[in-house]
């Protein structure tokens, strides 16, 4: 995965998501106990979090930066800041050095942050659905791509109803519900 998937992740979530912020979004987005505002909120701060680590290399530790989102912000405006994030963790992406490693509860690449970034887009643009009642499902391409770089022995399946129910979204037929889950990103070199 790389810096178009994190585009094309972006990109979806605008188009799902953009003609919808008239709509109420002080509303619980699906299962989260954040409203689908602060969901919005939470996508533009992890994609600049990756795009921050990228840059600054840590080791050990994420940068003692937060994004801010301004809580007068409309919904069309915390989507332009989501796609400002995007843009970053993108830029960020596309220059990094294959080798490169950051922290991310390990030493990541940058294959690693670019699934991540699709993954928290993908996952919460599906919470931020449900809470808004907007039929939408992350695309199944990307669904598998994540799998594949994120949650390396997921079952087989439909790979989008797969990655929901791996991040404890969904129930997946002969498979107990997912309580508790994490992804594998970090690759030690």
């Amino acid at each position: 995965m790389d810096h178009q998937d994190v585009d094309a992740a972006v990109a979806e979530m605008l188009r799902a998501l953009g003609p919808h912020t008239a709509a109420d979004w002080t509303v619980p987005a699906g299962p989260l106990e954040w409203t689908c505002w602060e969901t919005a909120a939470h996508i533009a701060h992890d994609l600049l979090a990756y795009a921050g680590q990228l840059a600054a290399r840590p080791t050990d530790a994420y940068l003692p930066i937060d994004l801010n989102v301004r809580p007068t912000a409309s919904p069309a405006e915390l989507l332009q800041a989501v796609a400002a994030c995007g843009g970053l963790l993108s830029s960020a992406l596309s220059t990094a050095d294959p080798t490169l490693r950051a922290w991310h509860w390990g030493p990541c690449d940058p294959e690693g942050f670019a699934a991540m970034g699709v993954a928290e887009t993908l996952l919460h643009t599906h919470d931020i659905a449900q809470g808004l009642s907007i039929d939408w499902l992350p695309p199944a391409g990307p669904s598998a791509s994540v799998l594949t770089r994120l949650f390396p022995t997921a079952p087989p399946g439909d790979r989008t109803q797969v990655l929901l129910w791996s991040t404890g979204r969904g129930d997946l037929d002969g498979h107990p519900r997912q309580t508790s889950w994490t992804w594998q990103a970090a690759r030690p070199a």
